[in-house]
């Protein structure tokens, strides 16, 4: 098993976190909540974001809703959160920033 598809413990987890910004752990799944200015820039994000989780191979659970977007992100092959779940998370908190 790869570094990528090792489930980390709740301390890595909480370790990262505090590194992360806008993201939480909570019900095993890392979580947050982008509100954009409106509906195009929320889809926007969505659409720049499932380009990045395809290569990735590694896709969100999400919903939106006008121009909220709600993220979860879990490694499902390993049932927990995984250094993909990271690196994703990151790339999404680039991306609304752009």
């Amino acid at each position: 098993m790869t570094d990528d598809l090792r489930p980390l413990e709740v301390a890595e987890i909480e370790a990262r976190l505090a590194h992360l910004d806008g993201w939480e752990y909570r019900d095993g799944m890392l979580r947050r909540e982008f509100v954009f200015a409106n509906f195009v820039e929320a889809f926007g994000f969505m659409t720049r974001a499932a380009i990045h989780a395809e290569r990735l191979n590694h896709h969100p659970d999400w919903s939106n809703l006008y121009k909220t977007v709600r993220v979860a992100l879990e490694t499902h092959d390993v049932g927990g959160i995984s250094q993909l779940d990271f690196d994703l998370a990151t790339t999404m908190n680039d991306l609304a920033s752009i």
